[in-house]
């Protein structure tokens, strides 16, 4: 079956979507599946603008509210991870996935699922280490703090992940697996993107959860977005003993979602031909969660997963062939995910803007309903429950206060712990929020309706790549041996940036203890982004 393959999104649906009917109408190609990489940014209303952490000159309300109401239906099954720039609190509704709109489903902060035989699976957000082992503790309304963190990807998820032991035909992320850049054309990247020069020769571009993933599933295909830029690369896995067939992974991230950027791709996936056409729960995914379920952590604070290393009574939770059938049993091997799409916010109405709407923590129904039949914690439900024992624990905490001498009080304890670890170093995988001197106001929204009318696409559109049968790399870096199949079959069309964004960056730490003694920090990503002011 034909795969679509996107990169940052931003919320551009109805350019996406537009696109795959271009590639339909010029080369008679028509996708049976859309995947996309992170950066969905699926916005229904004010509300959820204020919860994606952007400057406020990008918090556009763009097309996706058109899906979500119902006015629109996405063309093609779509299905998303998520990024760093996204509605977190529509996305953290479903922690387990569900759908977002209509036949566009959101894989949640992890997970697997099955279409037509092929085997995907994702995880979502980005890496940053201080947030690794805290459990999913944010919502909404979030504070400076919280607004990103919510989307820093968790060491649970990882665990979780590193149990399967069934192939993984695709897998998505949206930063980059660390180190994949030593298995392509590195000298063409750094061309392109001269400040990840630094972070490359250091080996500390991408995330090394992701590279972790990558040599445990070791997929036939994973996909990558984040850094704005098309870039592939060949990955041959050492295998563990003699009797291991050789494996290896194609690797392809993809640009955002811009006229004349190369930020789709179309490749060929082998698939079950009688397999239906539905979106599939995947029973070893299934089975694991209902065995990690006793894992799951609601607090910010810091813990480890189970390990062979004498502190744990069980380290193992990938699940038996037993344990599997018992899911199959469980659904009567009806295993289609049920359409059951259900609105939990008031969608954007252009006719009537409301700026100060306030978001709010909402429990979805489709992951009340997911959860009662697996026998699963609800986190969202979890997470308010602990909202509301720490909001009594306050109340009785005043009362005491109010009692005893003024002297002997002490400070109220905030429900969120104010992370100041990021000042010490840079984070390469993060949009400050500082622009011409300060934080931006995160409670201030600049809401941009879409045009009515969708853009016009020249006859020159050089988005779509049709993708061979292997992914090409053309490198001139020594290459592994490996490689050299997969060079023969020729070098994929590079995309030519504007040399804007290829100015140097002024970089500007903190001082040793950790205190940024300049307000004005630009970083790696920050520039990225503002690029699509010079694209559009």
């Amino acid at each position: 079956m034909k795969v679509a393959v996107a990169g940052c999104c931003h919320g551009a649906l109805d350019k996406m979507y537009e696109t795959l009917e271009l590639l339909q109408r010029r080369h008679n190609v028509r996708p049976d599946l859309l995947l996309c990489c992170g950066d969905f940014q699926a916005v229904r209303n004010e509300a959820d603008l204020r919860c994606m952490a952007v400057p406020a000159k990008y918090r556009h309300m763009q097309t996706f509210y058109r899906y979500y109401s119902g006015e629109k239906k996405a063309p093609v099954l779509t299905v998303f991870i998520g990024g760093n720039h996204e509605a977190s609190n529509h996305l953290q509704e479903l922690p387990y996935g569900g759908w977002v709109a209509p036949n566009i489903y959101y894989l949640g902060y992890a997970g697997v699922v099955r279409f037509r035989g092929v085997r995907i699976g994702g995880i979502s957000g980005i890496f940053k280490s201080h947030d690794y082992r805290k459990g999913h503790f944010e919502c909404p309304p979030y504070n400076q703090q919280t607004i990103r963190s919510a989307y820093h990807v968790r060491n649970i998820e990882v665990f979780k992940l590193k149990q399967l032991k069934r192939p993984i035909d695709i897998f998505m992320s949206h930063d980059w697996p660390r180190s994949i850049y030593h298995y392509g054309n590195k000298k063409q990247l750094l061309k392109m993107k001269s400040f990840f020069r630094q972070e490359v020769e250091s080996n500390t571009l991408g995330s090394p959860a992701a590279s972790e993933l990558l040599q445990h599933l070791k997929p036939t295909y994973w996909f990558s977005a984040h850094l704005h830029v098309k870039f592939a690369a060949f990955m041959q896995h050492e295998t563990n003993s003699k009797e291991e067939l050789p494996k290896a992974t194609k690797f392809l991230a993809l640009d955002k979602c811009l006229p004349h950027r190369d930020f789709l791709q179309i490749i060929d996936v082998e698939h079950d031909p009688n397999a239906g056409d539905s979106l599939e729960y995947d029973a070893e995914w299934i089975a694991i969660l209902k065995a990690t379920n006793n894992l799951v952590n609601v607090t910010q604070s810091s813990w480890n997963m189970p390990e062979n290393n004498g502190l744990h009574a069980k380290w193992d939770y990938s699940v038996t062939e037993e344990a599997i059938k018992e899911v199959l049993e469980e659904l009567n091997h009806d295993l289609k995910i049920p359409c059951n799409f259900t609105l939990t916010a008031a969608c954007y109405d252009p006719s009537k803007p409301q700026k100060n709407m306030e978001p709010v923590h909402t429990i979805n129904p489709q992951t009340t309903e997911f959860c009662a039949q697996f026998g699963l914690t609800d986190i969202n439900d979890r997470i308010q429950q602990a909202k509301e024992e720490s909001s009594g624990r306050a109340e009785c905490e005043e009362e005491e206060e109010e009692e005893m001498d003024s002297t002997g009080s002490a400070e109220e304890p905030s429900e969120y712990t104010t992370d100041n670890s990021g000042l010490s170093s840079f984070n390469p995988d993060e949009i400050m929020l500082d622009e011409e001197g300060g934080d931006e106001d995160l409670s201030t929204c600049s809401v941009d309706p879409s045009p009515d009318h969708p853009p016009e696409f020249s006859t020159s559109f050089s988005d779509i790549r049709i993708m061979p049968d292997s992914m090409v790399v053309s490198s001139d870096d020594a290459m592994d041996s490996n490689n050299e199949e997969l060079e023969k079959s020729g070098g994929s069309k590079q995309v030519e940036e504007k040399s804007s964004t290829e100015r140097s960056l002024k970089r500007i730490g903190g001082d040793e203890n950790g205190n940024s003694g300049v307000k004005k920090i630009k970083r790696r990503n920050q520039a990225i982004y503002a690029a699509e002011d010079e694209d559009k």
